[in-house]
């Protein structure tokens, strides 16, 4: 018998009556991070029964990203069995997407899974755009994370460590080798520290970090990096381990894949979520780019990604049943960094992203920042009772789109 791949087909039972069939919409998530393993266990949970639900994944571990920098430095375990995070009726396949066609996923085991919906989440990495960025190690990646916690053992007491970035990432990794290494000498090279924040946060940050034994070496600027040592605009700086904190990178299976992307490589998509020009597919998480009127405020992160993942499931589902998406609204709630594991400091942020006044550090805000990421993890097991603060006002649209 042969069926549908969406919608319902007839079957003849006997002379004078029929049984109808359900035909299964196969829905495949590319990704299992935060925003891929939210988006297949909400379209899971809704309950729809002609709805098969299928998670690539290059591994069977679920990586928990915002706790990279505490693996790299041994202070926890950032790896989880992503059976034990997915829904029960979620299908797991352990490869690598290599391309991705107009109805199937092809895989670097030289199958293709064939989908109805094909949900693109697979996230940021490492970026590597600066000379010699093989003689760093990189805290965006597990690969590079597992390789950083093994070098950060081999070093011998007095070694410097040279973390380049005065991001989060950057901070959060300076901070806890700082306070599980003390032995170590930790150096923190940026042009700023904390870009973005009020000038108020970014000093209390810098003082904080120089309490716990990071020296904070801001206004350089990174040309190079080799294996004794960085370079700098003002100068060269030894090290014995440098680790790479700066911008993500989002990986280019879109562009081989002839998909509509950014000039940064992220999967355009229109308001809803749905990819440009290709109805079948939904992007979601940091690998994805919705038009700036709903989506300029949305920096990668966790924070950002879980939403997006369950947006995309209802997005999903929408088309499924053949009706219009809601345009995505997702608002932002602050930052959050650890400084090693008794102190903290979260920056308070307006739904767009601005900082607000109110700011927390010391111990009450590693205490919160603790729970947030623990959290995340409970989102993703209650997908269906998920919620998230909305967006800002949308910006107005282009008057291309509106004039038609």
């Amino acid at each position: 018998m042969s069926r549908s791949a969406s919608g319902r087909c007839l079957r003849d039972v006997g002379e004078n009556r029929s049984e109808e069939v359900v035909a299964l919409v196969r829905v495949v998530v590319v990704g299992a991070g935060y925003a891929g393993v939210m988006a297949a266990n909400r379209l899971a949970a809704k309950g729809r029964s002609d709805v098969e639900v299928t998670v690539v994944n290059p591994w069977a571990v679920f990586v928990e990203r915002i706790r990279l920098h505490e693996h790299a430095a041994g202070t926890s375990n950032a790896v989880r069995q992503l059976r034990g995070l997915l829904h029960r009726d979620v299908r797991l396949r352990v490869a690598t997407v290599v391309g991705i066609g107009e109805r199937a996923a092809l895989l670097d085991d030289g199958d293709a899974l064939e989908y109805d919906r094909l949900v693109y989440a697979v996230g940021s990495t490492t970026s590597r755009g600066i000379a010699g960025h093989e003689n760093a190690w990189g805290i965006a990646d597990f690969e590079s994370a597992m390789g950083l916690r093994a070098r950060l053992r081999q070093l011998p007491p007095g070694a410097r460590v040279v973390v380049i970035g005065g991001g989060a990432t950057g901070i959060e990794s300076s901070a806890e080798i700082a306070c599980r290494y003390p032995d170590l000498r930790v150096e923190l090279v940026s042009r700023a520290v904390g870009a973005g924040l009020p000038e108020s946060s970014r000093a209390r940050i810098a003082r904080k970090l120089t309490g716990i034994g990071v020296r904070v070496r801001t206004g350089l600027r990174v040309t190079g990096i080799r294996r004794d040592g960085i370079d700098t605009d003002t100068g060269p700086v030894p090290s014995d381990c440098t680790v790479w904190a700066g911008a993500f990178g989002v990986p280019d299976l879109a562009l081989r894949s002839g998909l509509p992307v950014t000039d940064d490589g992220r999967l355009r998509t229109d308001d809803t979520l749905v990819c440009e020009g290709h109805r079948r597919i939904v992007g979601v998480g940091d690998a994805v780019a919705p038009p700036p009127r709903v989506g300029a405020h949305l920096r990668m992160s966790c924070q950002a990604a879980i939403p997006m993942g369950a947006h995309g499931a209802d997005t999903t589902l929408a088309l499924i049943r053949g009706e219009r998406p809601a345009p995505v609204s997702i608002g932002m709630a602050g930052t959050g960094m650890s400084l090693g594991r008794r102190d903290g400091f979260i920056q308070t942020a307006h739904p767009d992203d601005t900082p607000r006044e109110l700011a927390l550090s010391g111990r009450p805000a590693a205490l919160l920042k603790e729970r947030v990421c623990r959290f995340t993890l409970t989102s993703l097991r209650f997908p269906r009772a998920y919620r998230w603060l909305p967006g800002p006002d949308p910006l107005p649209a282009p008057i291309a789109a509106v004039s038609g």
